[in-house]
């Protein structure tokens, strides 16, 4: 019969813990410790890095945003007003025309048609050179507002298709056969301002005007009577305007006026549209000032 001795002897009994063969937890932080400090040198690049990364990385971002979502712009002029005065900073959409419809109302942000003169008399060769080679950098990747002045912003009145007419007196403009109220348009100002026109939008552009009717040089002052001229290609239209983002004071949504153009009819058949033939009949005087609402990009 074997002998019970007892439970087999402990190999640690009666010796330190730091004898022990197996590893203590708290080692590589021991040896962590005893690692000299980095210098002020090395610490200082570290950073740099840091910051050399994250400001990359912004402005990739913001060159991704101004590309194909949102982009800056800002307001030279008083074309717009009041909607938008001078000096305004406006937030566009590029996804509208695109994924969204253009409406009837809806501010827009387009290159100037060029046709059948340049809308803005030259002035979209003009740029500024504040800020040199920096400014420009911060301007093509979207963190500032761009400059080119080769933009205008207009609202839309009539899509491709509409019939878009106005006596040039003090009668408000008729979209498809019904009578629009434009509650945007500067107070004292008419809604056509002395300018007749009869037309048909065609297919695939846009007629605009600014709010400020008495000084905004338009679709109505650009147009042979066809609304081939004075309208604006949907290709050319960079955006909509969403809300102006400075000055602070100014902060607003730039909603679109259903209540103008609900009554408003889908444009008619082709068999049934007019001519679109308009008699020019310039208001006393000479049109409004080149200086057009321009919107630097």
């Amino acid at each position: 019969m074997s002998q019970y001795t007892g439970r087999p002897e402990d190999p640690t009994r009666g010796r330190p813990a730091d004898d022990t063969d197996e590893p203590d937890e708290f080692d590589d932080l021991d040896e962590d410790f005893d690692d000299e400090p980095r210098g002020f040198g090395a610490t200082l690049l570290a950073g740099i890095k840091e910051l050399v990364i994250v400001v990359v990385l912004a402005m990739a971002l913001s060159f991704i945003v101004k590309t194909w979502l949102f982009q800056a712009f800002y307001i030279p002029s008083g074309s717009m007003e009041n909607t938008l005065v001078r000096d305004d900073r406006v937030i566009v959409s590029k996804l509208t025309p695109g994924p969204f419809d253009l409406k009837r109302g809806d501010v827009v942000v387009f290159e100037d048609p060029g046709v059948p003169s340049p809308w803005l008399g030259g002035a979209g060769e003009v740029r500024s050179t504040v800020g040199g080679p920096f400014h420009d950098a911060l301007v093509f990747v979207g963190l500032l507002p761009e400059d080119s002045e080769n933009h205008l912003i207009k609202r839309v009145i009539g899509l491709p298709g509409d019939h878009v007419e106005a006596d040039g007196d003090s009668g408000e403009i008729k979209v498809n056969g019904v009578e629009i109220t434009e509650p945007y348009v500067k107070p004292g100002d008419a809604p056509s301002e002395g300018k007749k026109f009869d037309v048909v939008v065609p297919a695939g552009r846009v007629w605009v005007m600014g709010d400020h009717r008495s000084d905004s040089s338009d679709s109505r002052w650009h147009d042979d009577g066809t609304g081939a001229t004075g309208s604006v290609p949907m290709d050319k239209i960079v955006g909509r305007a969403l809300f102006v983002v400075w000055p602070i004071d100014h902060v607003t949504w730039l909603g679109v006026p259903e209540r103008t153009f609900s009554e408003v009819p889908s444009p008619a058949t082709p068999s049934t549209r007019p001519t679109g033939k308009a008699t020019v009949n310039p208001a006393p005087g000479s049109k409004p000032s080149a200086s057009t609402t321009k919107v630097a990009s």
